[in-house]
């Protein structure tokens, strides 16, 4: 696949692999959400096995993965579910961006432990460089600075401020809530009321609060306590 204006999506489910042909900005776009139409991404609508071979999937696996004979919306379903093989370029550019947003994340939410004061950009860049982390450009920089952070402590000082948050969610949304909220720092107790509501208390990185309280809103439908 050597042509630039051309690359593969692929998509494994158990044993069989389905692969599309896309235009590699386009397709791009349109996992990011910043397009929507369809065959504007798409080379071709054959859906391969092999598409350097140029293989072809038999009818009946597509059918039997993807539960419908619609052939756009197989097409549609690799794309938005498979991986894209970036060109070097766009690679290099979203990495770039995440690492920028990364570096940001960590100069607002973390500080030297001796000064109180966040360190400069450009030293935290450097220290990046220094342990050679790995920067995933499709996952989110809030997701990726835990691992970040625990690799730039063995050269550089940091220390988060973290915040005290005390949640009541109502019966309807505990359940649903609860693994959101227990991954998203350290419950220092949990209490699960009579009526089935569940009231934590959680320690967050401040950094986090925005994401956090609006996701808390989106799965309780706004009806949660949120008390510092």
């Amino acid at each position: 696949m050597a042509d630039s204006k051309v690359t593969v999506v692929k998509l494994t489910i158990g044993n069989d692999r389905f692969e599309i042909l896309v235009k590699p900005d386009p397709a791009l776009e349109y996992k990011l959400g910043k397009r929507t139409d369809l065959s504007s991404v798409l080379v071709s609508d054959e859906i391969y096995s092999d598409a350097n071979k140029g293989s072809r999937v038999a009818v009946d696996k597509l059918n039997k993965h993807f539960k419908t004979s619609d052939s756009n919306e197989i097409l549609k379903q690799i794309l938005l579910k498979g991986e894209l093989n970036l060109t070097t370029d766009q690679r290099r550019k979203m990495v770039e961006d995440k690492r920028k947003q990364i570096v940001q994340y960590i100069n607002k939410n973390f500080v030297d432990p001796k000064t109180k004061l966040p360190h400069p950009v450009q030293r935290i860049e450097n220290a990046l460089e220094d342990v050679r982390v790995t920067i995933d450009p499709f996952k989110k920089a809030e997701d990726q600075v835990k691992s970040i952070v625990d690799s730039l402590r063995k050269i550089l000082p940091l220390k988060s401020e973290m915040l005290q948050l005390v949640i009541l969610i109502p019966s309807s949304f505990s359940s649903i809530s609860y693994n959101y909220i227990k991954s998203s720092g350290v419950l220092t107790s949990e209490e699960w009321l009579s009526d089935g509501s569940l009231k934590v208390n959680i320690e967050i990185n401040a950094g986090m609060k925005g994401n956090f309280l609006d996701r808390i809103g989106s799965l309780t439908k706004g009806s949660a306590q949120v008390k510092e």
